[in-house]
């Protein structure tokens, strides 16, 4: 059965892709990915363990959905289909083919005014701002197509998009065009993966490894989704919110026909309205945050002065889900997940536990519980990092200008502590005006305005934000629904028990884990495990988390071939 959205068929535009001898179709321009689930096959790789795994996060970070095209690993969710391809799951790597020979071409070093990293709302708003004042702007982002997680763009197949179009999608054409008109450079599908004191950063663009070396940097690098570890989290069918919205929106493939969403925050609701519009069936949306009552006034008040189109937004959610007989069960959690002979079957219980909990039958289950900052590049520039405990994540030190510590870098949006997308447009306004002033730029009057608009402009966004997270407010489990069989680290299939045991005695060392147990070695680099094993750490000493409790990121800072690294 083919899991395309009504509206969304196979044209003209069809490509032939086999994958491990089946031939399937999907459509020019979508990822690989999205024809994959499209088709049903959800098992794309194999650990060493003999595992399946598939699609996960969607957005290149947790590389859960590495297959091999030609022999060379590459993750489906970030290629795109230009035209045959013959792709065959990833297994053990005695099973791979001798790599590529070394490439020899010799590039010449990028050297822009301005480097942006991050191709969603704040980083297209910098850079538009900073091209407009006459700055020479390169943005760079992996994606294969601008607008980041928030403003993701649709596919567009004969000459139409293949869902239909809203306003989240009007924002982000209008920010890419913009962006275009002012002149701003655009590398698509390209990783950053390595960045070096004092502003030397390595990206391969597909082809070769480039050294760019801007006079400044903002870095936009948006947030993935945090993980919780529970039984069958790791399983194919089970994916994050975001990875099942990115399927319906920009390519029209549902994630499933029977869908369970859980987590925790207001996305998990828009995702459920758009897959039930598209024609999933939503079993139920689990909540972990309590139910609204008078307690949540104060919240309500704060947002509706501050956004009150995005409060009703939220409210029409709400009544869409309960109009279309959808269950909302706050105070509930996802327990665990299993196989069953028809899909998957999804454990959801009361938080905290005590009572009996609820089976739903599905063929996916999507989680989100949350986001974590993207700063890899901040922070191996060594730029300052504070430990928010309300939110459980890593705050980069900035000014009011949106520059951190670090000379001529600056940082906006959710990989400096997550505010949301209208935030990072006020910030990338912001920071897209400093940088233009730090070089000397003429201080156009409209650009004064539009930044003074930013500041005020943000101060709401952020009154919104304490309010939202304050009707939201949730527990954050880390451990507590693992057992000791759970796999905590997903890519080097390390479990709860030997992360116990990998800890050094009365020491609790992160780094001694690591080391015992290969926990956060594996591709994603710790993205997903190495904030549980620190918070395990802090707790077992008794201390608060900082930066240093975390691991430290080196370069790359995503996998790459060597191959693709000398020249």
């Amino acid at each position: 059965m083919s899991m395309r959205a009504p509206g969304s068929a196979l044209g003209d535009d069809a490509v032939a892709v086999e994958f491990e001898g089946r031939p399937i179709r999907g459509r020019s321009g979508e990822s690989l990915a999205a024809a994959l689930t499209a088709a049903g096959e959800l098992v794309l790789r194999e650990t060493r363990g003999g595992e399946p795994r598939g699609l996960f996060c969607g957005m290149g970070v947790c590389q859960e959905c590495v297959v091999e095209i030609g022999g060379i690993p590459r993750r489906a969710c970030m290629t795109k289909l230009d035209g045959m391809l013959s792709v065959r799951r990833q297994r053990a790597p005695a099973d791979r083919p001798a790599p590529a020979e070394f490439p020899t071409a010799d590039e010449e070093v990028l050297t822009p005014d301005v480097l942006v990293l991050g191709g969603g709302a704040g980083g297209l708003r910098a850079a538009t701002v900073a091209a407009r004042a006459g700055a020479r702007v390169l943005l760079v982002d992996e994606r294969p197509q601008p607008g980041g997680q928030y403003y993701k763009q649709p596919l567009e197949a004969g000459g139409r998009a293949v869902i239909a179009d809203d306003a989240q999608f009007a924002g982000g054409r209008a920010l890419i065009a913009a962006a275009r008109a002012a002149g701003v450079t655009f590398l698509a599908g390209a990783d950053v993966w390595g960045a070096f004191e004092p502003l030397d950063l390595m990206i391969f663009d597909g082809r070769s490894s480039r050294l760019c070396r801007p006079r400044r940097l903002i870095v936009a690098a948006g947030a993935y989704e945090r993980a919780l570890p529970l039984p069958g989290w790791t399983l194919p069918g089970v994916m994050t919110t975001g990875a099942a919205q990115t399927l319906l929106r920009s390519y029209g493939v549902l994630p499933g026909r029977r869908v369970l969403v859980a987590g925790n925050g207001p996305l998990n609701l828009q995702v459920a309205v758009e897959l039930a519009r598209a024609g999933a069936e939503i079993v139920a949306v689990v909540e972990l945050a309590r139910r609204p009552g008078p307690w949540a006034a104060g919240a309500l008040a704060r947002m509706l002065a501050s956004a009150p189109t995005l409060v009703l937004r939220g409210r029409a959610y709400v009544a869409e889900l309960r109009r279309r007989g959808i269950p909302l069960l706050h105070g509930h959690v996802l327990a665990g997940v299993e196989r069953t002979a028809a899909g998957l079957a999804a454990t959801v219980s009361p938080w905290p536990g005590g009572a009996a909990g609820r089976r739903f039958e599905a063929g996916t289950v999507c989680v989100g519980y949350g986001f974590m900052p993207s700063n890899e590049i901040l922070r191996a520039l060594g730029c300052r990092h504070g430990f928010d405990p309300a939110r459980g994540h890593l705050v980069t030190e900035r000014d009011g200008d949106c520059l951190t510590s670090v000379d001529h870098v600056y940082a906006v949006g959710d990989c400096t502590g997550l505010g949301g997308a209208p935030a990072a447009e006020a910030e990338g306004i912001i920071a897209g005006d400093a940088v233009a002033r730090s070089l000397g730029l003429s201080p156009a009057g409209d650009r004064r305005r539009q930044a003074a608009q930013a500041r005020a402009a943000l101060r709401h966004h952020r009154r919104f934000q304490s309010g939202l997270w304050a009707l939201f407010a949730a527990p954050r489990p880390l451990t507590e629904l693992a057992n000791p069989s759970t796999v905590i680290c997903r890519c080097e299939e390390v479990t709860l028990a030997e992360i116990e045991a990998g800890f050094a005695p009365g020491t609790r060392s992160i780094g001694a884990a690591k080391r015992a147990t290969r926990a956060g070695m594996g591709r994603c680099q710790g993205r997903y495990c190495g904030p549980i094993l620190a918070a395990l750490a802090a707790a077992g000493r008794g201390v608060p988390l900082d930066e240093a409790a975390h691991w430290a990121p080196r370069p790359p800072v995503k996998p790459i071939r060597i191959a693709d690294i000398v020249r």
